[in-house]
Protein backbone atom coordinates (compact mmCIF):
# COMPACT_ATOMS: atom_id res chain seq x y z
CA UNK A 1 0.00 0.00 0.00
CA UNK A 2 1.05 3.63 -0.42
CA UNK A 3 1.79 4.80 3.11
CA UNK A 4 0.25 8.25 3.66
CA UNK A 5 -0.38 8.43 7.41
CA UNK A 6 0.76 6.70 10.57
CA UNK A 7 -1.45 6.81 13.65
CA UNK A 8 1.27 7.09 16.30
CA UNK A 9 -0.97 5.76 19.09
CA UNK A 10 -4.06 3.55 18.88
CA UNK A 11 -5.58 0.65 20.80
CA UNK A 12 -7.05 -1.61 18.13
CA UNK A 13 -6.65 -4.60 20.44
CA UNK A 14 -9.29 -3.20 22.84
CA UNK A 15 -12.64 -4.96 23.12
CA UNK A 16 -14.42 -1.99 21.54
CA UNK A 17 -13.25 -3.36 18.18
CA UNK A 18 -14.20 -6.99 18.67
CA UNK A 19 -17.12 -6.76 16.21
CA UNK A 20 -15.40 -5.00 13.31
CA UNK A 21 -11.65 -4.96 13.91
CA UNK A 22 -10.69 -6.59 10.60
CA UNK A 23 -13.00 -4.28 8.66
CA UNK A 24 -11.32 -1.20 10.17
CA UNK A 25 -7.85 -2.61 9.53
CA UNK A 26 -8.80 -3.20 5.89
CA UNK A 27 -10.10 0.37 5.61
CA UNK A 28 -6.81 1.62 7.03
CA UNK A 29 -4.91 -0.29 4.37
CA UNK A 30 -7.16 1.05 1.62
CA UNK A 31 -6.54 4.64 2.75
CA UNK A 32 -2.81 4.28 3.34
CA UNK A 33 -3.03 4.47 7.13
CA UNK A 34 -0.60 2.50 9.29
CA UNK A 35 -0.88 2.32 13.06
CA UNK A 36 1.16 1.77 16.20
CA UNK A 37 -0.98 -0.43 18.48
CA UNK A 38 -0.08 0.47 22.04
CA UNK A 39 -0.15 -1.81 25.07
CA UNK A 40 -1.23 -0.71 28.55
CA UNK A 41 -0.37 -3.88 30.48
CA UNK A 42 1.25 -7.22 29.70
CA UNK A 43 -1.89 -8.85 28.30
CA UNK A 44 -2.80 -5.89 26.07
CA UNK A 45 0.82 -5.65 24.97
CA UNK A 46 0.73 -9.29 23.87
CA UNK A 47 -2.46 -8.60 21.91
CA UNK A 48 -0.82 -5.59 20.26
CA UNK A 49 2.07 -7.78 19.12
CA UNK A 50 -0.33 -10.42 17.80
CA UNK A 51 -2.16 -7.82 15.69
CA UNK A 52 1.11 -6.42 14.36
CA UNK A 53 2.21 -9.95 13.40
CA UNK A 54 -0.94 -10.42 11.35
CA UNK A 55 -0.91 -7.12 9.45
CA UNK A 56 1.97 -5.53 7.59
CA UNK A 57 0.74 -1.96 8.23
CA UNK A 58 0.40 -2.41 12.00
CA UNK A 59 3.20 -2.11 14.56
CA UNK A 60 3.23 -2.63 18.31
CA UNK A 61 4.37 -0.89 21.46
CA UNK A 62 4.63 -2.84 24.71
CA UNK A 63 4.42 -1.37 28.18
CA UNK A 64 2.57 -0.87 31.45
CA UNK A 65 0.39 2.22 31.90
CA UNK A 66 0.93 4.05 35.23
CA UNK A 67 -2.60 3.34 36.46
CA UNK A 68 -3.34 -0.02 34.85
CA UNK A 69 -1.72 -2.11 37.54
CA UNK A 70 -0.86 -1.69 41.20
CA UNK A 71 1.32 -4.79 41.16
CA UNK A 72 5.02 -4.90 40.35
CA UNK A 73 5.27 -6.30 36.84
CA UNK A 74 7.99 -8.57 35.53
CA UNK A 75 10.33 -6.59 33.30
CA UNK A 76 11.53 -9.86 31.72
CA UNK A 77 8.02 -10.39 30.31
CA UNK A 78 8.17 -6.98 28.64
CA UNK A 79 11.69 -7.65 27.44
CA UNK A 80 10.61 -10.84 25.70
CA UNK A 81 7.88 -8.93 23.87
CA UNK A 82 10.18 -5.99 23.09
CA UNK A 83 12.49 -8.27 21.09
CA UNK A 84 9.74 -8.98 18.54
CA UNK A 85 10.62 -7.41 15.15
CA UNK A 86 7.24 -5.62 14.89
CA UNK A 87 7.68 -3.90 18.28
CA UNK A 88 8.76 -0.30 17.66
CA UNK A 89 8.43 1.28 21.13
CA UNK A 90 8.08 0.82 24.88
CA UNK A 91 4.91 2.16 26.47
CA UNK A 92 2.59 3.63 27.09
CA UNK A 93 4.26 4.38 30.39
CA UNK A 94 4.81 7.41 32.56
CA UNK A 95 3.02 9.25 35.35
CA UNK A 96 -0.68 9.93 35.92
CA UNK A 97 -1.55 12.22 38.82
CA UNK A 98 -5.12 12.83 37.60
CA UNK A 99 -6.86 9.48 37.51
CA UNK A 100 -6.05 7.73 40.82
CA UNK A 101 -8.43 8.48 43.70
CA UNK A 102 -5.44 9.15 45.95
CA UNK A 103 -2.17 10.54 44.64
CA UNK A 104 0.09 10.58 47.69
CA UNK A 105 3.86 10.18 47.88
CA UNK A 106 3.51 6.40 47.99
CA UNK A 107 1.48 6.33 44.77
CA UNK A 108 3.89 8.72 43.07
CA UNK A 109 6.84 6.57 44.12
CA UNK A 110 5.13 3.43 42.78
CA UNK A 111 4.48 5.05 39.40
CA UNK A 112 7.99 6.49 39.17
CA UNK A 113 9.56 3.11 39.91
CA UNK A 114 7.52 1.42 37.17
CA UNK A 115 8.28 4.23 34.73
CA UNK A 116 12.01 4.18 35.51
CA UNK A 117 12.23 0.46 34.78
CA UNK A 118 10.61 1.00 31.40
CA UNK A 119 12.93 3.91 30.62
CA UNK A 120 15.88 1.57 31.17
CA UNK A 121 14.24 -1.15 29.07
CA UNK A 122 13.66 1.27 26.19
CA UNK A 123 17.21 2.59 26.39
CA UNK A 124 18.80 -0.85 26.50
CA UNK A 125 16.67 -2.12 23.62
CA UNK A 126 17.29 1.09 21.65
CA UNK A 127 13.55 1.70 21.33
CA UNK A 128 11.66 4.97 21.79
CA UNK A 129 9.33 5.55 24.73
CA UNK A 130 5.65 6.34 24.40
CA UNK A 131 4.99 8.65 27.35
CA UNK A 132 1.67 8.91 29.17
CA UNK A 133 1.72 12.01 31.38
CA UNK A 134 -1.47 13.38 32.91
CA UNK A 135 -1.08 16.17 35.47
CA UNK A 136 -3.37 16.85 38.38
CA UNK A 137 -6.03 19.46 37.65
CA UNK A 138 -4.72 22.96 37.16
CA UNK A 139 -1.04 21.94 37.23
CA UNK A 140 1.74 20.54 35.06
CA UNK A 141 3.11 18.35 37.88
CA UNK A 142 3.21 15.01 36.02
CA UNK A 143 5.03 16.60 33.09
CA UNK A 144 7.61 18.19 35.35
CA UNK A 145 8.29 14.90 37.14
CA UNK A 146 8.47 12.97 33.84
CA UNK A 147 10.91 15.52 32.45
CA UNK A 148 13.05 15.26 35.57
CA UNK A 149 13.27 11.48 35.24
CA UNK A 150 14.02 11.67 31.51
CA UNK A 151 16.69 14.32 32.02
CA UNK A 152 18.38 12.12 34.60
CA UNK A 153 18.16 9.09 32.31
CA UNK A 154 19.67 10.99 29.37
CA UNK A 155 22.87 11.28 31.38
CA UNK A 156 23.29 7.51 31.27
CA UNK A 157 21.50 6.96 27.95
CA UNK A 158 22.14 9.97 25.68
CA UNK A 159 20.29 8.38 22.74
CA UNK A 160 17.04 7.97 24.71
CA UNK A 161 14.11 9.26 22.66
CA UNK A 162 10.34 9.02 22.48
CA UNK A 163 6.99 10.76 22.18
CA UNK A 164 4.83 12.59 24.72
CA UNK A 165 1.49 11.10 23.70
CA UNK A 166 -1.83 13.04 23.85
CA UNK A 167 0.12 16.17 24.76
CA UNK A 168 -1.81 18.62 26.94
CA UNK A 169 1.12 20.69 28.21
CA UNK A 170 2.06 24.22 27.25
CA UNK A 171 4.83 25.62 25.07
CA UNK A 172 7.35 25.45 27.92
CA UNK A 173 6.72 21.76 28.56
CA UNK A 174 6.80 21.03 24.83
CA UNK A 175 10.13 22.86 24.48
CA UNK A 176 11.54 20.82 27.37
CA UNK A 177 10.58 17.53 25.69
CA UNK A 178 12.00 18.68 22.36
CA UNK A 179 15.26 19.71 24.04
CA UNK A 180 15.57 16.09 25.18
CA UNK A 181 15.04 14.82 21.64
CA UNK A 182 11.40 13.84 22.15
CA UNK A 183 8.37 14.60 20.01
CA UNK A 184 4.86 15.58 21.10
CA UNK A 185 1.69 14.16 19.57
CA UNK A 186 -1.85 15.47 19.28
CA UNK A 187 -5.22 13.72 19.00
CA UNK A 188 -8.56 14.56 17.40
CA UNK A 189 -9.45 16.63 20.47
CA UNK A 190 -7.81 19.46 18.52
CA UNK A 191 -10.71 19.32 16.03
CA UNK A 192 -13.16 20.65 18.64
CA UNK A 193 -11.07 22.27 21.42
CA UNK A 194 -8.96 25.37 20.98
CA UNK A 195 -6.81 24.78 24.11
CA UNK A 196 -3.98 23.30 22.03
CA UNK A 197 -3.66 25.87 19.26
CA UNK A 198 -0.88 27.89 20.90
CA UNK A 199 1.42 24.93 21.48
CA UNK A 200 0.70 23.46 18.02
CA UNK A 201 1.84 26.74 16.47
CA UNK A 202 4.85 27.03 18.78
CA UNK A 203 6.32 23.56 18.28
CA UNK A 204 8.59 22.95 15.26
CA UNK A 205 6.78 20.84 12.68
CA UNK A 206 9.63 18.31 12.79
CA UNK A 207 8.73 17.56 16.44
CA UNK A 208 5.00 16.82 15.98
CA UNK A 209 3.23 13.47 15.50
CA UNK A 210 -0.45 12.78 14.79
CA UNK A 211 -2.34 10.13 16.73
CA UNK A 212 -5.89 9.09 17.60
CA UNK A 213 -5.67 7.31 20.99
CA UNK A 214 -8.64 5.41 19.57
CA UNK A 215 -11.14 4.21 20.66
CA UNK A 216 -11.15 7.51 22.59
CA UNK A 217 -11.74 11.17 21.53
CA UNK A 218 -13.35 10.92 18.11
CA UNK A 219 -13.03 13.99 15.86
CA UNK A 220 -15.69 16.69 15.70
CA UNK A 221 -17.58 14.99 12.84
CA UNK A 222 -18.03 11.84 14.97
CA UNK A 223 -17.87 13.32 18.45
CA UNK A 224 -19.39 11.06 21.11
CA UNK A 225 -18.89 7.94 19.01
CA UNK A 226 -16.12 5.35 19.06
CA UNK A 227 -12.97 6.59 17.41
CA UNK A 228 -10.65 4.65 15.07
CA UNK A 229 -7.22 5.17 13.45
CA UNK A 230 -8.73 6.62 10.27
CA UNK A 231 -9.25 9.82 12.28
CA UNK A 232 -5.51 10.47 12.00
CA UNK A 233 -6.42 11.97 8.62
CA UNK A 234 -8.58 14.58 10.42
CA UNK A 235 -5.83 15.24 12.96
CA UNK A 236 -3.21 15.90 10.29
CA UNK A 237 -5.53 18.25 8.42
CA UNK A 238 -6.35 20.18 11.61
CA UNK A 239 -2.67 20.56 12.54
CA UNK A 240 -2.10 22.13 9.11
CA UNK A 241 -5.13 24.39 9.56
CA UNK A 242 -4.04 25.60 13.01
CA UNK A 243 -0.51 26.27 11.81
CA UNK A 244 -1.70 27.93 8.60
CA UNK A 245 0.47 25.63 6.51
CA UNK A 246 -0.04 23.59 3.35
CA UNK A 247 -1.90 20.36 4.26
CA UNK A 248 0.20 18.18 1.97
CA UNK A 249 3.45 19.59 3.36
CA UNK A 250 2.23 18.91 6.89
CA UNK A 251 1.02 15.41 6.02
CA UNK A 252 4.41 14.49 4.58
CA UNK A 253 6.24 15.96 7.56
CA UNK A 254 4.08 14.11 10.11
CA UNK A 255 4.61 10.87 8.20
CA UNK A 256 8.37 11.40 8.05
CA UNK A 257 8.53 12.32 11.76
CA UNK A 258 6.69 9.18 12.80
CA UNK A 259 8.72 6.91 10.52
CA UNK A 260 11.92 8.39 11.90
CA UNK A 261 10.97 8.02 15.56
CA UNK A 262 9.73 4.44 15.30
CA UNK A 263 12.11 3.22 12.61
CA UNK A 264 9.25 2.36 10.26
Amino acid sequence: MELRYIDAHCHLQFEQYDDDREEIIEQMQAQGVAGVVVGCDLELSKKAVELAEQHEHLYASVGVHPTDTSERFDTDDLLALAKHPKVVAIGECGLDFFRPAVVDESEKARQKEAFSRQIILAAEQELPLIIHARPSKGTMDAYHDVLELLTEAKGAYPDLRGDAHFFVGGPDEAAAFIALGFTVSFTAVITFARDYDEVIRAVPLASILAETDSPYVAPLARRGKRNDPLAVIDVAAKIADIRGEDPETVRRALLANTKRLFGI
